[in-house]
C-alpha cells in the first residue's frame, strides 16, 4: 500500500473514532419517555455532517482507485497463472519427450551389449584359429593330413573335410569383421541415444524450474490481490460507517426534538383540561358532561403467504464424468495427477498429492478406456474438434491466452451440460463442479468419438 493509501486509512481511522464518541454520547442519552427525557442528545453541527460527507467522499475515491488497481493486479495475476499453466504444459511435453528417449536409449544400449558380445565369441574363434595353426606348425593343417594319408581313397576323404573346414575358418573371419562394424555402428547409436536423452532431460529441468518460477509468482500475486482486496473492503467499510454514524447522530437528535415538542402539547393540553374542570367545579353547575370514548382501532397488518466430432460414446462418457466426480473436493496440485488418480505435484506442489486440470481430464478418460495425451495442448491438437454449437456432455473444453492460437492454452476442463464444467481450477482450490466461463473460450475436444 502506498503512503497516501496509508495517510487516507490514517484520517478514516481518526474520523471513525470521532464519529464513534458522538454516537456512544448519543446513545447514552437517548431514553426518551413519554414525558420529558433525561437528557438530550448532542445533534452533530452542519459542519460535521459536511466534513463527514467529504469524508466519505474521499473514501470513495480512494477505494475507486484501490479497486482500479486491484482490476490491473488481477488481469497480471490471471496472465501470470496463464503463463505458469502454459509453461507446466510444456514441461509435461518435453518430460515425456525425456522418457520416450531414455526408453530408445536403453534398447540402443542393450543392443550394443549383444554386438559386444557377438564380437567377443568371433574373436574367441579366430584366437582358436590361431592356436591350432601354431601348434600343427602351419596356418594350412590340410597339407599335412593329405600327405599321411594310407592311400587314395583316404586322401579323397580328408580332401572333401578340409575343404569344409577351410570354408568355415573364411566364415569366422568375415564374421568376426561383421560383428565388429555392428559392434561399432551399436554403440554409436547408444551414446547418440543416451546424449538426446541427457538433453532432453536438461530441457525438461529447465522448462520445469522456469514454470515453477512462474507459479510462484502467480501465487505471490495472488496473496498481494487478497490482502489489498480485504484493505479495500475495510477502507470501504469505515468510509460507509462515518457517514452513517453521524447522520444516525443528527437522526437520533431531532427525533429527541420532536419527543420533547409532543411532549410539552400533550402537558399543554393536560394543564389545559384541568384548568376547564376546575372552573366547571366552581360554578357548581347541574349540568352532566358527557364522556367521550376513544375507541381505538387495532389495524392488522393482512398480507398472503408468498406463493408456495463424431456421436460421443454415452458410457464412456459418463464412466470419465463419474471418474472425475470421485475426486471433487480433491486438492489442485501443479503437476499432480497419473493414470491411476491423485499424485505428488511439480516444484512449488511437490509433497501436494492432488490432480491439475489435464491429470484429472486425462485420468477420467482414462479410467474410460480412452487414452489421451498428459498435458492440455496435446489434447487439443490431439483429439477431434467439436464446435461451440454442437457441445456435448463429456466433451473437453480449453482456454487460452489468445483464442486464436492454441499453443497459448493453459486450461482444460469437462463439459457436463446444461452450462455445467467439472475442473482442477489451480493452485489452493479444489475440484468442482461449476458454470461455464466463455471468456478466452478457445475450443473443445471430444475424446469418446
Amino acid at each position: 500500500m502506498s503512503s497516501t493509501h496509508g495517510t487516507q486509512h490514517g484520517a478514516g481511522a481518526r474520523l471513525v473514532r470521532r464519529i464513534a464518541g458522538v454516537v456512544a454520547a448519543v446513545a447514552v442519552s437517548l431514553a426518551v419517555a413519554p414525558g420529558i427525557a433525561s437528557a438530550k442528545p448532542v445533534s452533530p453541527s452542519d459542519q460535521q455532517i459536511s466534513q463527514a460527507q467529504q469524508d466519505q467522499t474521499a473514501a470513495e475515491a480512494t477505494v475507486g482507485q484501490i479497486t482500479g488497481e486491484l482490476a490491473t493486479a488481477q488481469a497480471g495475476l490471471d496472465d501470470a497463472r496463464a503463463r505458469s499453466a502454459i509453461a507446466l504444459d510444456e514441461a509435461q511435453g518435453k518430460q515425456a519427450d525425456y522418457e520416450a528417449a531414455q526408453g530408445a536409449a536403453a534398447t540402443a544400449t542393450a543392443a550394443a551389449h549383444q554386438a559386444d558380445d557377438d564380437l567377443a565369441r568371433a574373436r574367441t574363434a579366430i584366437a582358436g584359429f590361431a592356436r591350432e595353426s601354431y601348434m600343427q606348425g602351419t596356418t594350412d593343417p590340410g597339407i599335412k593330413a593329405l600327405t599321411t594319408s594310407d592311400g587314395p581313397a583316404q586322401m579323397l576323404e580328408r580332401a572333401a573335410l578340409l575343404d569344409a573346414a577351410g570354408a568355415h575358418r573364411t566364415d569366422v573371419v568375415v564374421e568376426t569383421t561383421s560383428a565388429q562394424q555392428r559392434a561399432t555402428a551399436a554403440k554409436t547409436a547408444a551414446d547418440t541415444a543416451l546424449t538426446r536423452a541427457a538433453d532432453l532431460k536438461e530441457q525438461a529441468e529447465h522448462a520445469l524450474a522456469a514454470a515453477s518460477a512462474l507459479e510462484a509468482d502467480a501465487r505471490q500475486q495472488a496473496a498481494d490481490v487478497q490482502g489489498r482486496t480485504a484493505q479495500a473492503q475495510q477502507e470501504l467499510q469505515s468510509a460507509r460507517e462515518q457517514l452513517l454514524g453521524l447522520q444516525g447522530a443528527r437522526k437520533a437528535a431531532e427525533d429527541y426534538d420532536r419527543a420533547q415538542q409532543a411532549a410539552q402539547a400533550a402537558a399543554a393540553k393536560a394543564a389545559a383540561d384541568r384548568a376547564a374542570a376546575e372552573q366547571a367545579a366552581a360554578q357548581k353547575t347541574s349540568r352532566s358532561t358527557g364522556q367521550s370514548t376513544v375507541k381505538v382501532e387495532k389495524i392488522s397488518s393482512g398480507g398472503s403467504a408468498a406463493p408456495s466430432a463424431g456421436a460421443a460414446s454415452g458410457s464412456a462418457v459418463e464412466t470419465a464424468i463419474a471418474a472425475g466426480k470421485r475426486y471433487i473436493g480433491t486438492i489442485y496440485s501443479w503437476g499432480g495427477g497419473s493414470l491411476t488418480g491423485p499424485s505428488v505435484g511439480w516444484g512449488v506442489d511437490a509433497g501436494v498429492i492432488g490432480f491439475d486440470c489435464s491429470g484429472l481430464t486425462r485420468y477420467a478418460y482414462g479410467r474410460a478406456g480412452i487414452s489421451i495425451p498428459r498435458n492440455s495442448s496435446a489434447q487439443y491438437r490431439a483429439l477431434p474438434k467439436v464446435s461451440r454449437a454442437d457441445l456435448q456432455r463429456g466433451d473437453l473444453v480449453f482456454w487460452a491466452t489468445d483464442t486464436s492460437n492454441p499453443s497459448t492454452i493453459h486450461h482444460v476442463a469437462i463439459y457436463l451440460g446444461d452450462g455445467q464444467i467439472l475442473e482442477a481450477p489451480e493452485s489452493g482450490k479444489t475440484i468442482r463442479v461449476t458454470a461455464m466461463r466463455w471468456g478466452g473460450y478457445l475450443g473443445a475436444v471430444r475424446p469418446s468419438a
